[in-house]
């Protein structure tokens, strides 16, 4: 089994390296410091987790697949570039105004 990690203190923890090693199937590869187009590979999966898995209903491993593929499908031809609009505040919550989304990201 391979699983991907980023560099953060708790994927490359003396707690973390320990069980590592007492689990030898599980080989880690860790992403390059500084690799934000994986952020990009996060985003999609979380898209991909918040539209079909979260709370889908399978009834056999071709129809999870099949709603994958789906989406996959979808989103490829709806898919654009994220407008990176961060300035360091808190993200807004609840009834606090949250600034309009562009028009693809309405998914």
């Amino acid at each position: 089994m391979h699983l991907i990690l980023d560099n953060g203190s708790s994927h490359t923890s003396k707690a973390t390296r320990a069980w590592l090693k007492r689990h030898p199937r599980i080989v880690p590869h860790y992403t390059p410091k500084h690799a934000s187009w994986l952020n990009q590979v996060e985003i999609f999966f979380s898209l991909l987790a918040r539209a079909v898995l979260r709370h889908g209903d399978f009834s056999s491993r071709t129809d999870l697949l099949e709603k994958v593929s789906d989406f996959a499908i979808v989103h490829n031809k709806t898919a654009c570039p994220f407008r990176w609009n961060y300035d360091g505040r808190p993200r807004q919550t609840g009834d606090e105004p949250v600034a309009a989304k562009e028009e693809c990201h309405a998914r």
